[in-house]
């Protein structure tokens, strides 16, 4: 059968397992930075850890390992800039991650030898996937729900309130700092399925559909979680017949789910302003109760 024909291939089943699980973790992730408004971040950052990645390489350094520590001390090193400087988180994300990506390009421009491994990576290919990757995938997967689990109150308070939280005795620059190594810990281990340029928008778009659905933080995060694992495995499917960079398909297909949604939230939006007598309904006479 057509339909089946890519599970017959092993990287195929690979990347389905690979999108599956970075779908979630990417789509959980973006609901913390989208309720704190630090959407630009997830871009910012899979570039910089794209410097990382290529300085890990050139140095003969774990890729993994390399490219974490690179993406949570560019974190760390946005943050200090944020609070010691009178300069917007925006323009230090910019500054930070822009100087980072443009050393890997540098280095890459100077070394021809892996440019095709990190075409892969700036982009996304089923291709790249290894059982390795899976590996990765999964411990930071594991991680991350271990850590939210244990912390799950906390993380919520600095998420709404952080000034309040710290006053409360909440932990919150250490708590913006673990937050800051998962953070690098999912960019990493997506970069080979959605690609650098793409992981921003599975980070951001899953979040924001669900938050046109429902107004509750927990539906919100399992809503996006599932919204993120659907458009990352059918992405991946659909990019084996289209012959296009399966981190392309996913953002494309994420694009469009979003469409759809911001067109339904509106729909329901001015449906829920009328008045009974423009949606067809009659009011009751006055006093017939029975």
């Amino acid at each position: 059968m057509v339909l089946l024909e890519p599970f017959e291939f092993g990287f195929f089943v690979r990347a389905i397992v690979a999108a599956f699980l970075v779908g979630g973790l990417c789509a959980f992730m973006g609901t913390y930075i989208v309720l704190r408004s630090m959407s630009y971040i997830g871009h910012g950052l899979a570039h910089a850890i794209f410097g990382g990645a290529v300085v890990s390489s050139a140095m003969s350094f774990n890729f993994f390992v390399g490219a974490t520590l690179w993406g949570f001390l560019s974190a760390l090193v946005i943050a200090w800039t944020t609070r010691k400087n009178p300069i917007g988180s925006d323009a230090a994300i910019g500054i930070v991650t822009t100087a980072s990506f443009a050393l890997g390009i540098a280095i890459i421009s100077r070394s021809h030898g892996f440019t095709h491994d990190f075409e892969a990576a700036l982009w996304g290919s089923v291709l790249a996937v290894e059982r390795t990757d899976i590996i990765a995938i999964s411990i930071v997967t594991v991680a991350v729900a271990a850590v939210f689990f244990v912390a799950y109150k906390l993380f919520l308070f600095n998420t709404f309130d952080s000034d309040v939280a710290e006053f409360y005795g909440v932990p919150t620059g250490w708590m913006d700092a673990v937050f800051a190594l998962m953070l690098a810990g999912t960019v990493v281990v997506s970069m080979r399925v959605l690609g650098v340029t793409m992981i921003a928008a599975a980070v951001v778009i899953p979040p924001i559909i669900a938050r046109l659905v429902t107004n509750s933080f927990g539906r919100m995060a399992v809503l996006s979680t599932l919204i993120g694992i659907a458009c990352s495995v059918s992405g991946v499917y659909l990019s084996y017949f289209v012959n296009v960079s399966s981190g392309a398909s996913v953002v494309l297909l994420s694009a469009a789910l979003f469409v759809v949604a911001l067109g339904w939230a509106r729909v329901r939006s001015s449906l829920s302003r009328r008045p009974p007598e423009a949606s067809g309904l009659s009011r009751l006479p006055s006093g017939s109760v029975d």
